[in-house]
């Protein structure tokens, strides 16, 4: 299931670099997620349509049998108003809504409950965090500490996942 407004944000800031097609932005957003995700032409070309519909996209004169848009003044002014929200949403850690992961932890007593859902929340705001600032910030040295450190974090995660299911005894402490 994607975010809603994933798309449109993607699209927005692919388009801010330079004019793309509705296959280029395919292609872009799925490299931008890692190869994880690809949005469906049933997807991006409605998208397409009401962003022009809404001024916030110029489509280009046809150029090598493509159709290329570019943001306009308007779109560049959306952009900057998502990549804000976004920007808050990620610094109040409102990837673990309540509603969402308050199921998960159902047979956990309520106070494990909360100490595990706000250890959740830091580690995956620090996860965005690091991964936003090496962009802007990028450091050889930070990346490998900040590799090293999810490496050692996922390690252990997986050795106790592994324990839980048991695949492995726990050793005494």
């Amino acid at each position: 299931m994607v975010p809603k407004g994933f798309i449109r944000y993607h699209v927005l800031e692919a388009l801010s670099e330079k004019p793309m097609s509705g296959s280029e932005l395919m292609e872009q957003i799925e490299k931008h997620t890692g190869g994880t995700w690809k949005p469906s032409p049933g997807s991006i070309y409605p998208l397409l349509s009401w962003l022009q519909d809404n001024n916030y996209i110029k489509e280009l004169p046809i150029e090598n049998g493509l159709k290329r848009y570019e943001l306009t003044q308007s779109g560049k002014d959306l952009l900057e108003e998502q990549t804000k929200a976004r920007r808050k949403f990620r610094e109040e850690g409102g990837f673990f809504a309540e509603p969402f992961f308050g199921r998960f932890f159902m047979k956990i007593p309520p106070e494990k409950s909360e100490q595990i859902r706000s250890a959740m929340k830091r580690l995956s705001v620090a996860t965005f965090k690091i991964a936003h600032n090496l962009k802007d910030n990028y450091s050889e040295q930070a990346l490998d500490e900040a590799l090293e450190a999810i490496e050692e974090a996922s390690a252990k995660l997986e050795q106790i996942n592994s324990s839980l299911k048991g695949e492995l005894k726990r050793e005494p402490k």
